[in-house]
């Protein structure tokens, strides 16, 4: 693949120079492979919820498949294939891995370079490493293999990835490959006539219809850069010399047996594909014939660094820019290209029948109650091209399945998590004319809304919304309904609050559809999270059928009906209407004494997503500087560039685009509002530059030296008070300027009119 190829991935105006400071160089793919040891996740978190779960990924943004050293072989919930505190590795993985979440690869294929004994089963296969004999980077990950003395490389392409193995040691040598199928199923095949091996993992749905076939598989083809001087299969602990083809038994695969000369390197490539094995190998030779594995990683390191030349910082520390960019790299990984590279993929809710893109490009694996966040938006201001495919694809997804899917993973419907956040992505695009609607599109959006599923089958295998019904009668979903046919079952007062923001949402799209008669029922709904408010406890509680509130209340305690939290962190979820929120405890010095003791009493837990927009809420209650001292805390404690420098799942990208959005200064607390609530710039200096060619200037002298206080801002040149600013003047480019601080300005951004949109305004 070429150069420009690599740059048209994500739509760039020109080539980086090399003689450009290298701002990959501060990617640092490790930072969240162990356990967070922030205050918050080990106050708040539970199990896997204390750890980022993201790997080290060598990948383009956005691939097919990504390239991860395994150091766990299983495919099961909530175990990512790679564990910084693990010490042996036992392959390389094809994963198709949500990065950051608790979920389950699939589909995926490792292999395995061995020298001496051939050792087949990941456990006995394995090998000793250090860390510090481990190079880690977007573009390419390097480790010693010490029990076998080998050094390994790897690389990628979009669909495809290169590999060199060089052996310290005459003798002997081979590589083993096999399917990661938990299940005993999927299929490998010896082709020695050609250097290759075959095979495929059939995919298992989870949540809806857990452990049923979804309809499509993970296909792979290794081709070798020279002949076998054996080959054969494994089945569990038997070795099979010679014989070629094994299909449908537990601990499977093939391998390939050399002999190597010291410091003598075998090297293979391995296309991917979700259609076919002819598919897999179309994709391989498209992308890699007459590709080396230097040019290959010149070419993928040329990718990231033109991404990441769309936002340039300057200032503060090495330390804080490669929190940052990494950040920014764990924010492109997902959601993931589905189709090959002739634009077939699988159908989806089925994969029976394969389509065709037509051209662009097909996506899945949507995290959308985390992504509609900030995720989303960071791409409808950086990269608005690409996620203007991803909301086409949900579209397409819906012309399918017959209805918009809510949280689509394996190229399938789930109800894995709660609301209808995907009304809310699309809405933002819509909104922010990053994307059109068609009447008929805007009918599916509708269709989420207001309608139920008349088949029930339809229903279980995650088609429309959850507890719909209970939620139009009461205008709340109340306790006597228990969400069954969903794997967070309960959590009523959170779906409820969730649903009010999606129609809020909603509403917007109708308004600039000119749909009038939707805009006023769908508003109106928007104020559905004041039914579950109680005014005596300054906090949300359970509600039964016939309006009594639940008896007994612990608002610092997780409850059944809030989802991962506590009653008082799911409180703030109201993005949409804060001033509406504030009339309910009392106007704006009960809101502010109340928003104080809820993190007086360190009740905000940051590895969460369902909080993130709170530190941002003091813009909407008169105190700015009280937000600008949070963020800048929260970037200080739940951040860094070691290890375990990300609290709780990064859950697709979220939590890292966060991050992003911290340090520019600005964050979208209520996607389909187009506005960034202000928090103030973490770098003296930021150039973004916009999808049109035109470049935002942010200036910020002294954030560097730790003033985290806004005194006064210039939007080009012109002096404002308002602390938030337009997405709209903010595309168009220009200069921002920032006067900085060691000390509050209390009376900036603190007026009414200088206040970001709230419902109730």
């Amino acid at each position: 693949m070429s150069t420009i190829a690599c740059c048209l991935l994500l739509g760039c105006k020109k080539q980086v120079q090399t003689s450009q400071t290298q701002l990959v160089s501060y990617v640092n793919p490790l930072i969240g492979t162990a356990p967070a040891s922030t205050a918050s996740a080990l106050k708040h978190g539970h199990g896997k919820e204390n750890n980022a779960q993201v790997v080290p990924y060598v990948t383009v943004p956005f691939g097919m498949t990504n390239w991860t050293p395994q150091t766990k072989a299983t495919e099961t919930k909530c175990h990512a294939p790679y564990y910084y505190t693990d010490s042996i590795i036992q392959g390389f993985r094809g994963s198709h891995w949500l990065s950051g979440s608790c979920v389950q690869d699939y589909g995926s294929m490792t292999l395995m370079p061995i020298a001496g004994k051939l050792k087949c089963l990941p456990e006995e296969r394995g090998s000793k490493f250090l860390h510090e004999n481990e190079k880690a980077t977007p573009y390419s990950y390097e480790v010693s293999l010490a029990d076998y003395d080998i050094e390994a490389k790897m690389t990628a392409t979009k669909r495809s990835g290169l590999f060199q193995f060089t052996f310290g040691t005459t003798g002997e040598a081979h590589v083993v490959v096999n399917p990661n199928s938990d299940e005993g199923q999927g299929y490998v095949k010896v082709l020695p006539e050609s250097n290759e091996i075959i095979g495929y993992n059939p995919v298992h749905r989870i949540y809806q219809g857990w452990d049923e076939p979804a309809g499509f598989s993970g296909y792979f083809v290794v081709k070798f850069d020279r002949s076998f001087k054996s080959y054969g299969i494994y089945d569990q602990a038997e070795i099979l010399e010679k014989v070629a083809e094994i299909s449908n038994q537990k601990d499977i695969g093939g391998y390939a047996t050399f002999d190597i000369r010291q410091g003598e390197t075998i090297q293979l490539v391995v296309g991917s594909s979700f259609t076919s094995m002819d598919q897999a190998r179309k994709n391989l030779e498209y992308e890699t014939q007459q590709l080396d594995f230097e040019t290959a990683k010149t070419n993928l390191k040329e990718t990231w660094e033109n991404l990441l030349n769309r936002v340039k910082v300057e200032g503060r520390s090495e330390a804080d820019k490669t929190t940052f960019y990494t950040a920014l790299y764990h924010s492109y990984l997902q959601p993931r290209i589905f189709n090959d590279v002739d634009g077939s993929y699988p159908s989806f809710a089925g994969g029976a029948q394969v389509l065709n893109t037509g051209g662009t490009d097909y996506f899945s694996d949507f995290s959308m109650w985390d992504t509609y966040r900030a995720s989303h938006p960071l791409f409808n201001l950086l990269t608005p091209s690409k996620n203007a495919q991803m909301m086409n694809s949900l579209f397409l997804k819906a012309e399918q399945g017959g209805w918009l899917p809510i949280f689509p993973l394996w190229n399938q419907y789930t109800s894995a998590m709660i609301g209808d956040h995907v009304i809310a992505a699309v809405s933002d695009a819509y909104v922010k004319e990053v994307i059109d609607l068609t009447e008929h599109q805007y009918n599916f959006l509708l269709k989420n809304a207001f309608e139920l599923p008349q088949d029930f089958e339809e229903y279980k295998q995650g088609k429309g919304r959850r507890a719909l019904e209970s939620y139009l009668q009461y205008g709340f979903v109340p306790l006597e309904d228990p969400v069954a046919e969903s794997f967070h079952k309960n959590e009523q007062v959170s779906r409820t609050l969730e649903y009010a923001f999606d129609d809020f949402a909603l509403s917007r799209t109708a308004k600039k559809m000119g749909d009038t008669k939707h805009t006023g029922i769908l508003t109106e709904r928007a104020k559905n999270y004041r039914n579950v408010y109680s005014a005596k406890d300054s906090c949300l509680r359970g509600r039964y059928a016939n309006g009594e509130f639940i008896p007994e209340l612990d608002k610092y305690v997780r409850q059944s009906y809030i989802t991962e939290g506590t009653p008082y962190q799911y409180t703030w979820y109201v993005p949409h209407d804060v001033s509406g929120l504030m009339e309910l405890m009392g106007g704006e010095a009960g809101f502010n004494r109340n928003l104080d003791n809820f993190h007086k009493k360190g009740q905000y837990w940051h590895g969460n997503e369902p909080g993130h927009q709170i530190p941002f809420l003091y813009n909407f209650s008169g105190q700015p500087w009280k937000t600008q001292e949070l963020v800048d805390y929260i970037m200080k404690t739940e951040y860094s560039n070691e290890v375990g420098g990300l609290s709780g799942n990064d859950d697709a990208g979220q939590m890292s685009a966060w991050y992003v959005f911290a340090a520019m200064g600005f964050y979208p607390v209520s996607p389909s509002v187009p506005e960034y609530v202000i928090s103030g710039p973490h770098f003296d200096k930021i150039t973004i530059t916009l999808d049109n060619g035109k470049k935002l200037i942010i200036n910020a002298m002294g954030a560097s030296e730790e003033k985290k206080y806004i005194q006064s801002l210039k939007v080009n040149g012109k002096p404002t008070s308002k602390n938030y600013l337009n997405h709209f003047e903010m595309i168009n480019g220009g200069v921002i300027d920032f006067e900085m601080g060691d000390t509050p300005n209390t009376s900036w951004g603190i007026q009414s009119e200088d206040r970001p949109f709230s419902l109730t305004n």
